[in-house]
């Protein structure tokens, strides 16, 4: 199994890219686009429908990279990329890619008032 202190930025950035090919490839991106639309823009709904499938694709990824392929292994993974993300602009984007595939577009009023 990986350990946390031998992935490099490098190893995180691969697999992340791997990820995301995988979610846009004609095998995953239907079924992804055919969730998000029966999920439609509620989040619960997204959480229910698209994270699952979302998160199964990314197991299958890192279980190739020495990650266990369990629950344990993804939370571990998923930690990693946390950490990372605030050392690498690359890791946060590619991060927030995947994200997109399953967070429903939020959109900020621009007519909310912030002074409190």
């Amino acid at each position: 199994m990986a350990s946390p202190q031998n992935v490099s930025i490098d190893q995180i950035r691969l697999i992340l890219s791997e990820v995301i090919n995988a979610l846009e490839s004609p095998d995953y991106a239907s079924k992804l686009d055919e969730a998000k639309e029966a999920a439609g823009n509620e989040m619960l709904k997204m959480m229910l429908i698209v994270f699952p499938m979302v998160i199964q694709i990314e197991m299958e990824i890192i279980k190739r990279h020495g990650f266990n392929n369990s629950r344990e292994g993804i939370v571990q993974f998923t930690q990693l990329v946390r950490e990372t993300e605030s050392l690498d602009s690359e890791v946060a984007r590619l991060h927030s890619q995947i994200r997109s595939h399953y967070l429903p577009p939020v959109s900020i009023s621009s007519t909310v008032d912030t002074s409190l």
